[in-house]
Formats: C-alpha cells, sequence, structure tokens
C-alpha cells in the first residue's frame, strides 16, 4: 500500500513538493483551481501586454504525465475533515495519509469594500487579462473625450496602491509606455493639453521595504525619472465616484486604481483558529508540520515558521521560501517512511530584486553586495527567464523580450473578451 499525499496547490510550492519526491512508496495527488501554473512575477507583462497568457503558463497534467506517481485533480476545498483524514472538494472527495497546504496567497483588501469591487488586483492570469482589456478599453474611450479636460484626465490618471516590487515594477512599465508606446498609439492624446499622472502609494516610508537602502533610494531616484508621483506614508482609505482618498488627506482623481498593496492567507473553517498565525498563516514547526494537528502540513506563503534563527518572525513570502520548502518536505516525508529523523527547514536567502524598466533595475545578494542599473536588469532578465517552468515558456519570452528591448514596442496589446463566460469546471453548480 502507497502513503496517499494530497496536496492542495500547484504553485512553486506544492509542485516542487509533487516532483521532488522519488520514492515509489507514495501516491501524490496535486489539486489546484486551475489547470495550469503560472509565473507570478511576470503578471504585470501580460497585464500591459508585452507577453501573452501561455508565455508564463504551462498545463498541469502536460507537465506531469511522465510521473507515475502523481495525480492531477481539479477543484477547490469545500471541507477538511482531518478526523477522517479525507477532504471534500467541489469535483468530489479525497483521502489522504498526509495532507499538505500550498494554497498561497489572495488579494488583502484590507476591509475597504470598495476598494474591493472597484479596483484592478494583479493576483491571478484572469486579473492580468481583466486589466489589459480595461487600460485598453480605457484608453480607447479616452480618445473621444479630447474636449472636456476633466473626464479626460479621471480616465488616464492611474494610481498604483503598493510600493513593493510588484508596485514599482508595474509603475515603471506603464511610465515607460505612457512616453512612448501610447504616444505612437494614440496620436489624439498628444496634444490634449492634459497633463495625466501615475501615482505610486505606499504607507512605509520608503519603496521596496524588504531590500536595502541604497535600493530603496536608486528605485525612487529612477521611478521620479520616468516621471512616477511617488506617495509615502500614505495609504489608501477608500475609493468612491473616481476619488482616490488617501490616509494624508490628499484626493486623486482617477477611474483607475491597480492595487498591489497586500495579501492575505486562505482560511479552512474547519482548522482550528489557534493553528493560524499572522496573515492568516498556518502556524509550523521546524519541518512544517502544523502546530496541533496531525500529518498535516503547510508551505510556502500560507505557512508561518517561526523556528529558523535567522527569521523569527516568519519567512518572506517569495518563490524561494516556497521551492526550498517544497523541496525539503519532500525529502522529509521520504525520510519518515524510512524510519529517518525528518531534517529541520533553514532558509537560504539567495538575494531580491525589482526591474524598474528598461536597463533599470536593483538586486541585492547581501547585505554588502548591491547591484543597480543594467547589470541588475541583465540578471533580473536571466533569473526570471529561467525561473519559467518549461523551455517553451523560456523560447516564447525571450523572443518577445527581444523584440520589445530592441523596437521598443509589442504588438500584443488587443481587448480579447470571450462572448459567454463559461462556467467554472469547478462549480458544484455548474
Amino acid at each position: 500500500m502507497k502513503h496517499k499525499i494530497v496536496i492542495i496547490g500547484g504553485g512553486f510550492a506544492g509542485l516542487n513538493l509533487a516532483t521532488n519526491v522519488k520514492s515509489d512508496k507514495f501516491q501524490i495527488t496535486l489539486v489546484d483551481k486551475n489547470n495550469y501554473i503560472f509565473f507570478p512575477p511576470l503578471l504585470y507583462q501580460v497585464a500591459t501586454g508585452f507577453l501573452e497568457p501561455s508565455s508564463i503558463s504551462y498545463p498541469y497534467r502536460k507537465m506531469l504525465r511522465n510521473d507515475r506517481n502523481i495525480n492531477f485533480k481539479l477543484g477547490e476545498v469545500l471541507k477538511v475533515i482531518p478526523e477522517q483524514k479525507k477532504i471534500i472538494l467541489t469535483t468530489g472527495e479525497l483521502e489522504y495519509d498526509y495532507l499538505v497546504f500550498a494554497t498561497g496567497t489572495e488579494t488583502n483588501f484590507f476591509g475597504m469594500e470598495n476598494v474591493k469591487m472597484k479596483s484592478i488586483p494583479m493576483k491571478t492570469i484572469n486579473d492580468a487579462i481583466e486589466m489589459r482589456n480595461f487600460i485598453l478599453n480605457q484608453l480607447e474611450v479616452a480618445t473621444t473625450l479630447i474636449a472636456d479636460k476633466e473626464k479626460l484626465l479621471r480616465k488616464l490618471n492611474i494610481v498604483v496602491a503598493g510600493g513593493g516590487p510588484t508596485g514599482v515594477e508595474i509603475s515603471g512599465l506603464l511610465a515607460e509606455m505612457q512616453s512612448s508606446v501610447l504616444r505612437k498609439d494614440y496620436p489624439e492624446l498628444n496634444n490634449t493639453g492634459v497633463q495625466s499622472s501615475i501615482y505610486l502609494v505606499d504607507g512605509a516610508a520608503q519603496l521596496l521595504t524588504a531590500m536595502s537602502k541604497k535600493s530603496q533610494d536608486d528605485t525612487f531616484d529612477e521611478l521620479t525619472k520616468l516621471g512616477v508621483k511617488i506617495i509615502l506614508n500614505a495609504q489608501v482609505n477608500d475609493y468612491n465616484d473616481d476619488k482616490v482618498y488617501l490616509s494624508n488627506g490628499q484626493i486623486i482623481e482617477s477611474e483607475n486604481l491597480i492595487w498591489a498593496a497586500g495579501v492575505v492567507a486562505q482560511v479552512f473553517d474547519e482548522i482550528p483558529k489557534e493553528c493560524y498565525g499572522r496573515g492568516k498563516r498556518l502556524i509550523t514547526d521546524s519541518y512544517n508540520k502544523v502546530e496541533g494537528l496531525t500529518n498535516i502540513y503547510a508551505i510556502g506563503d500560507t505557512s508561518i515558521q517561526t523556528t529558523d534563527i535567522n527569521f523569527p518572525n516568519g519567512h518572506p513570502q517569495v518563490a524561494q521560501v516556497a521551492l526550498q520548502q517544497g523541496k525539503n518536505l519532500a525529502n522529509n516525508f521520504t525520510r519518515i517512511v524510512d524510519n529517518l529523523a525528518p531534517s529541520p527547514f533553514k532558509y537560504n536567502d539567495k538575494g531580491s530584486m525589482a526591474i524598474i524598466g528598461r536597463n533599470k533595475a536593483v538586486a541585492d545578494f547581501s547585505s554588502k553586495l548591491h547591484f543597480k542599473g543594467f547589470i541588475a536588469w541583465f540578471m533580473w532578465i536571466f533569473i526570471h527567464l529561467f525561473s519559467l517552468v518549461h523551455y517553451r515558456n523560456k523560447v516564447t519570452t525571450f523572443f518577445n523580450w527581444v523584440t520589445a528591448y530592441f523596437t521598443k514596442d509589442q504588438a500584443l496589446r488587443m481587448i480579447i473578451r470571450p462572448k459567454e463566460k463559461m462556467k467554472n469546471a469547478t462549480d458544484p453548480k455548474a
């Protein structure tokens, strides 16, 4: 009899766990609400029309077809029954010997319903496509409002909430597009006399709070040169009537609020409340086992582990943590069934980076090793290209990037909407 491992979530953590369990003593079921994995760090390039969704995504079933001990199941978790070692999905039931939550995070709107209803999130492929459609449609409508300066300004102003890597990267790319690509595509907007702006808002005293002071200062300077208006020490309090209300009293008139300000982990009602910590992340021990539960584990963004002496407040919610935890837990499962002691997880921080624009980026690889400009930009390109999950993704993305670099343009700015929304296959009512 093989031990049954059920993994909920097929992102960096879940997929790396599934593919690194090499023992024939396990039968693994990978569950995800999508039938594909995607690369979140490049979502903003899909949202701005520089990459197609297929460039950063790949279907699970094709990826796993040669792994005999891994099954894929499309579905979402409705209920967890720990005492029966069973989970109820929208597409059926599964029994397990070991259950692993690798569900990642979802957008956190901090209880602001207006922001949730009216802002543009950027967490999924669907969000990126919706954002691309929305921004392009806004520009098309703007060409019909040349005579109405107030409406035109609201249509063109863009507010990005969140000064982390996502907010910085999309602000820089939009600023570069505004000064080059959009001037060519929408010549009607060139001589209107309206000075639209891109605002980047963050509640902290600096951008990229997880990076070094040098990276923070370099990023601030480069974005300012690109024309981005940076507002720090201020948070978005509300968004209503095409007005973004900030905590410092400032009001920005805009129909475009891009939300990149926070994330929160998914909560399961059957898991006791005391199992959740900061950010609703599941509290785990040094082996990623959820404290207080039997044979239930959590890895990646949905896990908070305070046993690593270098990260007493928990690990950062970044891809490298998810990758390393997935591999460590895979090794530990093999050790457990072989009656060997598991290995505690210790994060090897390989550094952090953010791209700002063409030939502009920042990178930190230690407390003393800092890069900026072209060399950091080249490192970002290289690392992100080779982090894509399949060679096809690498080839198509590389081709698109080369084309965009030499032409300063890309021909993927199309508004594509399905005629009818297909019912979600994971919906029990479908």
